[in-house]
């Protein structure tokens, strides 16, 4: 899994022949600073994109082939052992609106490489069948996590934040919130050159700029009814210049994210999980205790906790999913939720390149 945080790869070796998915192995290869930023010009439209795509997506391959045997040889686990490696790739557009979305990596090569079978281009059936092509993993969280009697919300903070909700005797619905840890993660880079705010150890030295926060919060997408998902194509540096005086502290500027990333999930649970009982946290953005806390205040009704109480650990719970949703595609199983999606019917997702 490489995800909008542009941080790097989550590799994990799962074990599914029980009921209950064995987490065996885990590794985590960051990403350079060279491969991040040329990731973030192709997120635009730029001078020879095209070149430039098909270049990196080789790269990645590389890369995904590479930190999946660095894994496989520290769990002295062989090629003929492993079924297939699920790889979700690296977005840099996602346009449902205009029927596409697009993750890099060369699936072919990584099959070459890596010497296993690959799937991958999990979501462009589900917009092909008129859905979102996201959130994909409330199929496995509705597959794994639901309680019988317990209204739970599973939440992942990563670049984007999106929930997947579990009301008991009632269908599984979920959706992209807005910015999880990505606007954060921009202004801190660009003004102290790091690459997250710990803890929210800045966010949390500065104030909160109402007018700011308002303006944020006026974002059309925050108020559309689900379906839907979203990304870089609208939450970055630049659609945060357009809301900025200029003037504003640079501390005050990131204490005002950490509230509008609080808010936006909170505002989603209060509109669309109503009697939500339990709310558990996944991803980068679970660590973020000031974020955490913010959520807290305005959920003061829910009792909010990590995924690692449930025995999915909180940094690799997406990893698995996207290793559940391969095993899913090998077993020719339709697992796109279209109440969450919003597809026409159920889709098998993901393309297949053998070994």
């Amino acid at each position: 899994m490489s995800g909008t945080s542009l941080d790097g790869i989550d590799v994990v070796l799962v074990d599914f022949s029980t009921n209950s998915p064995k987490l065996l192995a885990t590794f985590f290869q960051a990403y350079g600073r060279k491969l991040k930023d040329a990731l973030l010009v192709l997120h635009q439209p730029a001078n020879d994109e095209l070149h430039q795509m098909q270049l990196i997506s080789n790269e990645l391959a590389t890369l995904y082939a590479a930190a999946t045997a660095v894994l496989l040889r520290a769990a002295k686990i062989t090629l003929d052992q492993v079924r297939a490696i699920g790889c979700h790739g690296q977005t840099i557009r996602h346009r449902p609106s205009q029927g596409y979305t697009l993750q890099l990596g060369n699936a072919a090569l990584l099959a070459e490489l890596s010497g296993i079978t690959v799937v991958s281009d999990f979501r462009s059936r589900d917009i092909a069948a008129g859905g979102q092509g996201a959130p994909l993993v409330p199929a496995f969280h509705d597959r794994l996590l639901r309680h019988p009697s317990i209204h739970r919300v599973i939440v992942n903070i990563g670049g984007i934040s999106n929930l997947t909700n579990l009301p008991p005797k009632s269908h599984t619905t979920g959706f992209d919130c807005g910015p999880g840890n990505m606007l954060m993660d921009a202004w801190i880079a660009l003004q102290c050159g790091e690459l997250y705010d710990k803890d929210g150890a800045w966010a949390a030295s500065g104030q909160i700029i109402p007018a700011l926060l308002q303006k944020l919060l006026d974002e059309p997408f925050l108020h559309a009814v689900p379906p839907k998902s979203s990304g870089r194509d609208l939450f970055n540096l630049a659609w945060l210049s357009s809301k900025l005086c200029g003037d504003e502290a640079p501390v005050d500027v990131q204490a005002t994210l950490l509230a509008f990333s609080s808010r936006v999930i909170s505002d989603a649970i209060h509109c669309f999980c109503e009697g939500a009982q339990e709310i558990y946290l996944c991803g980068g953005g679970a660590h973020n205790q000031a974020l955490v806390q913010s959520m807290r205040i305005f959920l003061p009704d829910c009792r909010i906790q990590e995924t690692d109480t449930l025995g999915l650990e909180v940094d690799w719970l997406e990893a698995i999913a996207f290793a559940w949703l391969a095993q899913q595609r090998l077993h020719s199983d339709a697992v796109n939720l279209t109440a969450v999606t919003g597809a026409r019917h159920p889709c098998i997702l993901g393309a297949i390149y053998s070994a």
